[in-house]
């Protein structure tokens, strides 16, 4: 009895620290360490890039890397923060030093480091938000519920006051990342210039080599039809878990003589479940061996969830399954800025056997004509040119001038 209190007690404790550490970083340690360092003139040619957790150019920042340093000739410098891990606050600290006297910065998530300063007038911070078009809630918008910090907090420390502009897929769903970074006040900042990952889709290129990755990666592949199974992770981004509801026995049985199944967990699941020997020949975990955007390429049916992959799968008009068999208790977590069920152009299933009926029945089944009407109402900034557009626009304020 006492062992458990005194646990309970050392919880809380740890949780009451974490917070007077959390304030004095947003409140005194972050905006007065920043505001030190901008004595210097900032750098017309200087660009940032703040990449939160991998230690690699993500994708959301890959081909704007590419242009800026190779057509723009700017002095192109990344950050890597890793947040969570040990270290964090002085790898922010150096972040904050070298954003001090950049022209440009771009974020492509939310970050107290960025929020919590009074960034430069002459700097242009550019928001290119990690998913497109707008599914399942952020920000403000979960304020108050469980997956969300409380609207207190987020009053008291707005992490997205900062942005010069913030990148969307659509002019449709500009509203709803207005209401998340609570920009409703600031017209314009959230601009429809699509999604510059999203250019490779239209790249033959780069979308022939995908399919060629892919019979490396997984040889049994060849002469057989693609279904990708990209789940997003439950629970919190600390604990991220995978679904584990997709039957692949089943799966198996049905479909081994037709089609592979490759899987593809969301990066923050740190163990994601393994695929018994038996099922090697017909499934494939790619995770860490192919990126989403080629497994999206050579995909010819897509099954996901509540993930924000389906507006950029939609962009290749092909049949998408929603498995949604957790879709009360996600809903109560996270919830959605749109009706799901309206709002998915395919079937929403919640067994295995319901996918397995929609798939022996695909010819039958699938409605192309849905799924070009969903691409066209979320997805129609990004059309191959999201890039220039983008660089376009927070370097001439939309004209084309500036090319090296």
């Amino acid at each position: 009895m006492v062992r458990r209190i005194l646990k309970k007690i050392n919880k809380v404790c740890r949780r009451k620290m974490r917070q007077i550490k959390k304030v004095f970083r947003r409140r005194l340690l972050y905006p007065s360490y920043y505001k030190r360092c901008c004595q210097k003139e900032v750098l017309d040619k200087k660009v940032v890039f703040v990449e939160l957790r991998t230690t690699e150019v993500a994708n959301n920042f890959q081909l704007l890397y590419k242009a800026l340093e190779e057509e723009y000739g700017m002095d192109v410098f990344v950050y890597y923060i890793r947040k969570g891990d040990k270290g964090e606050t002085r790898r922010c600290l150096e972040m904050l030093k070298g954003i001090a006297d950049a022209k440009y910065v771009f974020l492509h998530d939310t970050y107290e480091g960025i929020g919590s300063v009074d960034l430069r007038e002459e700097t242009i911070l550019t928001q290119t938000w990690h998913g497109c078009g707008a599914f399942k809630k952020f920000g403000y918008s979960t304020a108050d519920t469980r997956s969300g910090e409380p609207r207190k907090v987020q009053d008291k420390y707005p992490m997205h006051r900062n942005y010069t502009y913030v990148t969307v897929s659509s002019p449709e769903v500009i509203w709803a990342y207005e209401e998340a970074l609570r920009l409703e006040d600031k017209k314009g900042v959230v601009t429809a210039t699509g999604i510059s990952r999203t250019d490779v889709f239209y790249d033959e290129a780069f979308k022939k080599n995908a399919a060629i990755h892919l019979k490396e990666v997984f040889p049994k592949a060849a002469g057989k039809k693609i279904i990708l199974y990209a789940p997003t992770f439950r629970g919190w981004t600390a604990s991220a878990k995978s679904p584990d509801g997709l039957d692949l026995k089943t799966f198996s049985e049905k479909f081994s003589d037709e089609y592979v199944l490759l899987i593809k967990h969301h990066f923050l699941v740190k163990n994601p479940p393994d695929i018994e020997d038996r099922y090697q020949n017909f499934a494939c975990d790619c995770t860490g061996t192919m990126s989403i955007e080629e497994l999206l390429c050579v995909s010819d049916i897509c099954i996901s969830d509540y993930s924000s992959l389906i507006f950029e799968y939609s962009l290749f008009e092909r049949p998408m399954i929603f498995f949604a068999y957790d879709i009360e208790e996600y809903y109560d977590w996270r919830g959605f800025y749109y009706d799901y069920d309206e709002l998915t152009p395919g079937p929403v299933c919640k067994t295995t056997e319901e996918m397995v009926e929609y798939i022996q029945n695909l010819d039958h089944n699938f409605d192309k004509q849905k799924v070009i009407d969903f691409k066209e109402k979320f997805m129609s900034a990004c059309d191959g040119h999201a890039t220039e557009r983008i660089i376009d626009l927070i370097i001439n304020n939309g004209e084309r001038k500036f090319h090296k």
